[in-house]
């Protein structure tokens, strides 16, 4: 549909202005009227953190959302903005996003005195008008509010003059969302700049006689203030947000494992098996409930999908050295992740030196519930009947799916062991991964024993 160039042409198509919280609340209404998705992509909160935000954006209230690190805060923040009108109209080359009904620049505010309903109107996405800015300890007035433009006194204008006012970041985002993330990161005299913003809706750039009434939703996220010491929310900032939020790590398997599976890179090119998922995401659950780790610190949602991408890459190069046609993730690709995720937790003090060996330990423990929900109660002993006689079967992370199977041999109920995991294709990697975990549980379980040398592992009665 051809949109509207000029103020005549957008009062003659019968377009309503209205309030970016307004505009939010009309659209979140709809939606939840329609039953649709509202924040789309967000796992583990439809009954604890997205009630608390739905009234808020329908009370419009700026918000303040309160968790530790990796649960998403950032990303719902993101999600809002899909809740603006796809288009906007605006005064056509504003740096601020007027609206052509009632523009608040000096700019605007001339040229409308002067073209009249021959205003020109330009159309912004609602991609365009979302701001965002990670609170930094560099972070200045200027950034987030604005400062004089040396170039524009340059070109000849006077110091006062208000369009020699180069904006900051709050005011570009006028007429949208703007987020603030890590708030008590910003220096507590730069939080004092927000005030205004978020009480008075205006801002004050340096001496000028300027006061820019915006149109704005400001969120805002933060860890708790007892984490670290870091900085803190003042409290009149504080004060101004309509309402805090916490929110939380997932609370289900269920939710860790969709959070696994849709932020994790499909492209590594490694098949990961149902189960193996799983594991990870009780190893998450067990490293956040540890008492060797940093509770206020959290361990975030990037450690489990760093884990699972970690898996698969250790199967992709098993593959690349080996010729294995297929890659797909096993049981004795899951130690490699240990190392390389020493960095993502906080250990208590009285830990330091022991980070590799409790994580190791929780990932055993992962691995052994793991067995117990799937394969729990199952006759297994067709399999342990194989070692009956000393038999040994060698494996490892270099040993191709088909090779272990060669060397284990026919295992009766193999096809039975791979339903109960949730494995329905039948290719050699798949059948190995599932055999192989099978051997692992039963390790752990201590019904067999096994020598792990160098990442070589032997299973044996």
């Amino acid at each position: 549909m051809q949109q509207p160039r000029t103020l005549r042409e957008l009062r003659e198509s019968g377009h309503r202005h209205r309030t970016v919280k307004a505009e939010i609340r009309e659209n979140l209404l709809a939606r939840l009227r329609a039953g649709e998705p509202r924040f789309p992509g967000i796992v583990g909160f439809d009954d604890s953190v997205l009630p608390h935000l739905e009234r808020a954006l329908l009370a419009g209230h700026d918000v303040v959302l309160l968790g530790e690190r990796g649960q998403g805060k950032t990303r719902l923040i993101r999600t809002v903005a899909g809740l603006l009108d796809e288009w906007t109209p605006v005064v056509e080359g504003c740096e601020i996003n007027d609206h052509p009904y009632t523009p608040v620049c000096v700019r605007c505010r001339r040229m409308a005195a002067e073209l009249g309903e021959e205003l020109p109107v330009a159309w912004k996405h609602r991609e365009d008008r979302y701001g965002e800015k990670l609170a930094t300890p560099d972070t200045s007035v200027g950034d987030l509010i604005g400062d004089v433009d040396p170039i524009k006194i340059a070109e000849g204008r006077t110091l006062g003059d208000p369009e020699t006012v180069h904006y900051g970041l709050v005011p570009r985002t006028n007429r949208g969302v703007f987020s603030v993330n890590e708030l008590p990161d910003l220096a507590e005299r730069i939080q004092v700049s927000l005030l205004n913003v978020l009480e008075e809706r205006d801002i004050q750039v340096r001496g000028y006689n300027l006061r820019l009434p915006l149109d704005i939703l400001l969120i805002a996220s933060a860890n708790p203030e007892d984490y670290t010491n870091r900085g803190r929310i003042i409290t009149p900032l504080k004060d101004r947000f309509g309402a805090e939020i916490r929110t939380h790590y997932p609370r289900t398997i269920e939710d860790e494992l969709t959070l696994i599976r849709q932020e994790s890179h499909a492209d590594i090119g490694a098949d990961v098996p149902e189960h193996l998922l799983e594991v990870i995401a009780r190893f998450t659950r067990l490293v956040r409930e540890s008492t060797a780790v940093d509770a206020r610190s959290g361990v975030s949602a990037r450690f489990s999908i760093a884990a699972t991408e970690t898996a698969a890459a250790s199967a992709v190069r098993r593959a690349a050295l080996t010729g294995e046609e297929r890659p797909v993730t096993r049981v004795c690709d899951l130690p490699s992740v240990v190392p390389s995720l020493r960095g993502k937790v906080e250990f208590e003090v009285s830990e330091e030196g022991r980070e590799l060996e409790v994580l190791a330990h929780l990932l055993r423990r992962a691995v052994a519930e793991t067995f117990r929900s799937r394969l729990g109660g199952m006759d297994l002993s067709p399999l342990t009947d194989k070692f009956a006689d000393g038999n040994q079967v060698e494996s490892g992370d270099l040993v191709p799916g088909a090779e272990l199977l060669r060397r284990m041999g026919p295992v009766p109920g193999l096809a039975k062991i791979m339903s109960r995991l949730g494995i329905e294709e039948e290719s050699p990697g798949h059948a190995a991964a599932a055999l192989e975990f099978a051997l692992e549980g039963l390790y752990l379980m201590r019904r067999l024993s096994k020598d792990d040398v160098d990442g070589v592992n032997v299973y044996r009665t």
